[in-house]
């Protein structure tokens, strides 16, 4: 055999991208393959009841698998379904029921039997059951109350009603009756069909925004369990400050012994304190002024500035020194104390 790098690159490149096409290509629809995600088995219905290839398949309200197909055969509707590691048996069960309130549908299994289902064999009809499609019939009733003349139906009425107007009492009056409530419907047939268009109108529009209801009621859940987690958050803090208490108590407890003495002694001294309060004020007035002194005694330096009064007589001194009119002992600095 030839090496590669011998061969034709064009050749080589084409292979290589046709190699990888079929590998996404197998990736990609895996699911869809016979021997690739779960099992895939059928089911008779007389209706398929707007189900549609895709919607899930429950068991017991837990998803298991997706239908994969509806299609008509001959006078009823087969259902092709895929589940996954579930056990489906030879007595099994299966019902169209609807998922949401604006009419979408899943594929409900219930399990049941001695063995199991053979994915050859179809579940038959007698074992599958179709629901009332409450939007379809405002539909459908929209569709054909809008179809009747409903004039020609009052005027046939009328023309019953005199073809028999010589029978019996009992038969007139019926017919009669019969009558009046063909003029009735005639004359309300305008806010009949608009009440019925309406209806469909809506019915419609709610289909339309399923998805939007979906969103609304998922989100609504998230809000859900986010109160339901801070409910959980605020339980754990309640329960934590309790726990906080009981400590602080059992603390509290536990160095009353301690802190007694100590809190009785503080009022004592607390007591003595206010009790010598006036004495406490006149010593601090006294010694005020007693610290102004030493301070102006010491405020020049590291000295003591002291004048002696009287210690010579004014006779030995120099006249110099002499004051000119003996006033006593008087401080040498103006101000001085």
């Amino acid at each position: 055999m030839k090496a590669i790098r011998e061969r034709d690159p064009v050749l080589v490149g084409l292979a290589g991208l046709g190699i990888v096409a079929a590998v996404v290509l197998l990736v990609f629809f895996s699911g869809s393959l016979p021997f690739f995600g779960g099992t895939t088995y059928t089911a008779d219905f007389t209706e398929a009841a707007g189900l549609r290839s895709g919607n899930e398949v429950r068991v017991a309200g837990v998803k298991v698998g997706s239908v994969t197909g509806v299609s008509l055969d001959g006078t009823h509707v087969k259902v092709t379904f895929k589940v996954d590691d579930t056990w489906v048996g030879n007595a099994s069960t299966a019902a169209i029921k609807i998922k949401t309130l604006l009419g979408e549908k899943y594929l409900a299994v219930d399990p049941l039997g001695t063995a199991a289902q053979e994915p050859s064999q179809a579940i038959p009809i007698s074992r599958t059951t179709s629901p009332y499609d409450v939007t379809q019939a405002f539909s459908d009733l929209a569709n054909t109350v809008g179809q009747i003349n409903t004039t020609q139906l009052a005027q046939s009425f009328e023309s019953i009603s005199n073809a028999f107007s010589n029978t019996a009492p009992d038969v007139h009056a019926a017919l009669t009756g019969l009558s009046a409530l063909s003029q009735t419907i005639a004359s309300r047939d305008n806010q009949i069909a608009q009440l019925l268009a309406s209806t469909k109108r809506v019915t419609g529009m709610l289909a339309a925004d399923d998805s939007q209801f979906q969103s609304l009621i998922r989100d609504g859940n998230l809000l859900l369990n986010e109160l339901d987690a801070r409910r959980d958050a605020i339980g754990s803090l309640l329960t934590g400050t309790r726990q906080l208490g009981v400590e602080l108590s059992g603390l509290v407890a536990d160095d009353n012994a301690t802190l007694h003495p100590a809190l009785v002694e503080l009022d004592q001294v607390a007591t003595v304190l206010q009790r010598n309060q006036d004495n406490l004020n006149r010593a601090l007035a006294l010694a005020g002024p007693y610290y102004r002194l030493v301070g102006n005694t010491l405020g020049n330096g590291r000295w003591f500035d002291v004048y002696l009064c009287g210690l010579v007589p004014q006779s030995y001194l120099p006249p110099v020194y002499q004051p000119q009119t003996p006033v006593g002992c008087v401080s040498p600095k103006q101000g001085g104390s």
